[in-house]
């Protein structure tokens, strides 16, 4: 998993500089897609077409195992240990397991939202999740929820019909951020509470899915 990280920040660094050029600027305060200095416009629109194309697959060859993973890492903890949360050595205040999984699907809705041009959906605004999602299953079908809302926002890449916002959870700037930017923001926040969700089931004796034989 530590070289797909290396992947997808090297995807963002590559996007802040000017790869998703398909994507066109949007008035009033919406990002400005325009190629970086120096770089090469592309030469017609089937070259446009192509590069959203490859984009996309790019994209997907990262999100498809991480969502895969995480999801499987969510479910491996018993329904009795997503109030866990370590106490011995210095970890006062820290979230507890299903703290951790709602915070990661919250920042998927709130980045996918803004990489969709429309508003985070009702309770992700803190980075949380609503109060009423409380129950392993419930935090499990919130969790897919995002995902599939992170997939809306690949399937949209190269579509400048649907604008992109900055989001204020993200570093990124109203005159930098691009819809793959946004993309690669959630799956690099995604790659790090993945790291402390199998710390938290090695804990409670519980070996990650992903290191199973």
């Amino acid at each position: 998993m530590t070289r797909l990280k290396c992947i997808c920040i090297g995807l963002l660094c590559l996007a802040r500089n000017g790869i998703a050029m398909a994507q066109a600027g949007q008035p009033g305060g919406k990002a400005d897609y325009a190629p970086t200095a120096g770089s090469t416009p592309c030469p017609a629109a089937d070259n446009r077409t192509l590069s959203a194309q490859k984009e996309q697959q790019a994209l997907r060859d990262l999100f498809s195992p991480l969502e895969t993973i995480v999801v499987a890492t969510a479910d491996a903890m018993p329904a009795d240990k997503y109030s866990f949360a370590p106490s011995n050595g210095e970890f006062k205040g820290v979230r507890t397991f299903g703290q951790q999984v709602k915070h990661l699907a919250a920042t998927n809705y709130i980045l996918a939202a803004a990489a969709l041009g429309q508003d985070p959906p009702t309770g992700a605004g803190d980075e949380t999740a609503p109060d009423i999602v409380r129950t392993k299953a419930e935090i499990l079908d919130y969790l897919n929820g995002s995902f599939a809302s992170l997939g809306k926002a690949i399937d949209a890449i190269g579509n400048t019909e649907i604008p992109v916002e900055a989001s204020p959870i993200s570093p990124l700037q109203a005159d930098s951020v691009t819809r793959s930017a946004l993309i690669e923001e959630a799956l690099i926040h995604a790659f790090d509470h993945y790291g402390q969700m199998v710390e938290y089931l090695r804990m409670n004796g519980v070996v990650p899915p992903a290191s199973r034989p």
